[in-house]
């Protein structure tokens, strides 16, 4: 949805070719596809970078949580930059 807001406001021309030429949905799913598995990737990364593991998730619970909400918004934002805005 933030993709598809974001052409139609900012990226009209675009938008337009991808309805004009019925691609628009494979688009947004494509980029769906893409955005699912680059913030996964994106979170174990991070987050074997960081020491935050099972090992820490028994030992603080709190601590991980804290620590994985950190890593995933990160992530997110990360993600926004790389294929929702661009």
């Amino acid at each position: 949805r933030k993709r598809l807001a974001y052409l139609k406001e900012h990226k009209k021309f675009l938008f337009n070719q991808l309805v004009l030429k019925c691609k628009l949905n494979s688009h947004l799913a494509d980029v769906n596809e893409q955005t699912t598995e680059r913030l996964d990737r994106l979170i174990e990364q991070m987050a074997k970078a960081e020491g935050v593991n099972e090992r820490l998730k028994i030992k603080d619970q709190m601590l991980w949580v804290a620590r994985m909400n950190n890593i995933r918004n990160r992530a997110e934002e990360i993600i926004h930059v790389e294929l929702i805005y661009d």
